[in-house]
């Protein structure tokens, strides 16, 4: 043979080889852009780009078999009355809040088409459409866990519910970002029981009586003496204004500042 056909042959593996190369980086990046952070942790664990990327193609075939369905108005608006109503619950038990939470988030992914039986299963099948939220709902998980032990502190449950809250937008229609919540009059970025933002959150009853100025805190003045337990001389510290709250602590006054 000729070296002209030979050379004709190596110059087509070549260029086969680098198509074949240059898909396999677009692909690659493709998954990178749609996964985020579970692409990286994915390579980490299996220490292979090929391997992980192949892994995170087949999640993306599987999710597109279960045939993800969006909420009906009608099942949105109802599963933001529930959320409501575990807010309100968040205030005087924040154990079972949680727990509620948890089995809130899997009946609106069973709704949607989402198989829940088994943990692993369920973060990969999340992790094609909600990646950016993924972190959140694991956490919130760990957190479930330790509360089932009796070993969560009050500060990690309302994480928890935090956490799930960012998961439970998303999987009911609404960014995660959202400012208020869209559905029945439901108040996601507060807890029900706090002050709406820029009134004053005070740790005790308020007892009404004659004009008579009370405390004045950043934001309107609240008429009446305010009982709240022994004067404790603690500064007044702000919480953001879409964060749980434990309000039963008392003697400590609280002034809700508002995101930007």
């Amino acid at each position: 043979m000729s070296t002209g056909p030979i050379g004709a042959i190596v110059v087509a593996i070549v260029v086969a080889a680098a198509v074949i190369m240059l898909m396999a980086a677009a692909r690659r990046r493709r998954l990178q852009q749609r996964f985020g952070p579970e692409y990286d942790r994915l390579v980490g664990e299996r220490d292979s780009k090929r391997k992980a990327a192949a892994e995170l193609s087949e999640r993306e075939r599987r999710v597109r078999r279960l045939g993800i369905r969006p909420l009906t108005p009608a099942a949105r608006a109802n599963y933001a009355d529930r959320w409501a109503g575990i807010q309100q619950r968040f205030v005087d038990e924040p154990p079972e809040a949680v727990a509620a939470t948890q089995v809130l988030v899997i009946a609106v992914m069973s709704e949607r088409g989402y198989p829940a039986e088994r943990y692993d299963q369920v973060v990969a099948d999340l992790s094609v459409e909600h990646a950016k939220t993924l972190d959140s709902y694991r956490a919130a998980e760990k957190i479930s866990a330790s509360a089932a032990a009796g070993t969560a502190s009050t500060e990690d449950l309302r994480q928890a519910m935090i956490h799930y809250r960012a998961l439970f937008r998303e999987l009911i229609g609404e960014p995660a970002n959202a400012v208020s919540g869209s559905a029945a009059g439901m108040t996601q970025d507060r807890i029900a029981g706090d002050a709406p933002a820029g009134e004053p959150v005070v740790a005790g009853p308020v007892v009404p009586g004659p004009d008579v100025a009370g405390p004045v805190v950043a934001g309107p003045v609240v008429a009446g003496p305010v009982v709240a337990g022994p004067e404790v001389a603690e500064p007044m510290r702000s919480i953001p204004a879409d964060e749980p709250v434990d309000n039963r602590q008392s003697g400590i006054q609280m002034q809700r500042t508002p995101r930007s």
